[in-house]
């Protein structure tokens, strides 16, 4: 509303007759009334409201001023009253609208500064992944384009699927396996079984079964240690590829190399991303720090020589009155990891189908797997 274009007031109805044109301004805070000469505020005790002059800071502009109690003599008109009225009201709600607006302005500063908080924490996250997960020269680049989207989904979803499995079967009663670190569960749907191996599904349903707690926090804590930051470089379809290839090939050495021998755990899959990011380390070693080469070497095989001796005494030092389970898919997952999986993990920066060397991963692992199926079905001593 123009309200210094609407209203002008003279004296004679408010101000005894001095002939005083007013100019009234809604400015944000209290009224600000100018005479035309002189630039004053208005000063008279007979008018509607007293205006009185107040001291301003320079940079608010005219001064300001404070409208008083009316006289008890007033005279003055209705219109003169309610467009003083009119004032007030305008005067509160542009008081109100500077509020509202001072109040978003603070809010959006404060998101602002969380925002940038935020950031300057998942670029640390970031610097800290890439020093483990890739060689020098490929750190510049994954710093470039880092995010978190999408997310970590694959290793994430597969570990609370593993470990839904578990519980289940963990509060069956009959089982009772929670308490022991040597008894599968033979009866499940999802282990591999020798006598039921036209089941496909079980070659890859397998690794959602464990043979004990260790066993599965041993598996979890690998492959969310290992996994996440390894989607976070490399997202989740590439790493699902290794995890997943990792998992077959491990049921299908199972089948030739300990053919009578029933099959738990995700071990051929999170044998496979070790078996990737381990040859990433081994070739890419000049690339890096040598100590923090040699550190990251010696994890793995520490990681790697607990975990295979736990699967070794589940196999040949099992009580008499459970049930022994086979170790090959952690070598088998080991090797896939090692072609297919290296292949996969030294390529972040380049288009996978184009690397030659990711068709020749392919080609061996299919020529493999097509081996292995031809054997279960006319070779195998499980027939």
């Amino acid at each position: 509303m123009q309200l210094g274009k609407r209203l002008k007031l003279t004296t004679k109805s408010v101000c005894h007759g001095k002939g005083v044109v007013v100019r009234v301004l809604a400015l944000p805070g209290p009224f600000w009334v100018r005479r035309r000469r002189e630039g004053k505020a208005l000063e008279s005790s007979g008018c509607a409201r007293q205006p009185r002059e107040e001291p301003q800071p320079e940079d608010l502009g005219p001064p300001a001023v404070l409208w008083d109690s009316c006289p008890s003599g007033l005279e003055g008109e209705p219109r003169t009253m309610a467009a003083v009225h009119d004032l007030e009201m305008e005067s509160m709600n542009l008081n109100m609208g500077r509020e509202m607006k001072e109040e978003l302005e603070q809010e959006e500063k404060m998101r602002e500064d969380r925002g940038g908080k935020d950031r300057a924490k998942s670029r640390k996250v970031h610097r800290i992944v890439s020093k483990w997960m890739l060689p020098e020269k490929a750190r510049g680049t994954y710093l470039e384009r880092a995010n978190c989207f999408p997310p970590p989904v694959f290793i994430i979803s597969i570990s609370l699927a593993e470990l839904a499995v578990f519980i289940y079967y963990a509060v069956w009663k009959p089982q009772k396996q929670w308490i022991t670190l040597d008894t599968g569960i033979l009866e499940s749907p999802f282990i591999y079984s020798p006598e039921k191996r036209e089941e496909a599904w079980r070659f890859i349903s397998y690794m959602l079964v464990h043979a004990g707690v260790q066993h599965i926090l041993g598996n979890l804590c690998m492959q969310l240690v290992l996994g996440i930051p390894l989607e976070m470089v490399h997202k989740g379809l590439r790493v699902g590829l290794v995890y997943l290839a990792g998992v077959i090939a491990g049921s299908l050495a199972s089948s030739i190399f300990d053919p009578l021998r029933y099959l738990v755990g995700a071990s051929g899959g999170v044998y496979a991303l070790m078996g990737g990011y381990f040859m990433n380390v081994l070739v890419n070693f000049r690339e890096m720090i040598p100590a923090f080469g040699i550190f990251r070497l010696l994890v793995i095989i520490l990681i790697i020589v607990l975990d295979m001796g736990f699967a070794l005494y589940r196999r040949f030092f099992v009580p008499e009155d459970g049930s022994p389970v086979s170790f090959a898919a952690h070598i088998a997952g080991g090797f896939a990891g090692m072609s297919i999986g290296y292949t996969v993990f030294s390529c972040f920066d380049k288009a996978l189908l184009k690397d030659p060397r990711f068709w020749i991963a392919i080609a061996a692992y299919l020529a493999c797997v097509l081996f292995a199926v031809f054997f279960n079905i006319f070779l195998s001593p499980a027939n």
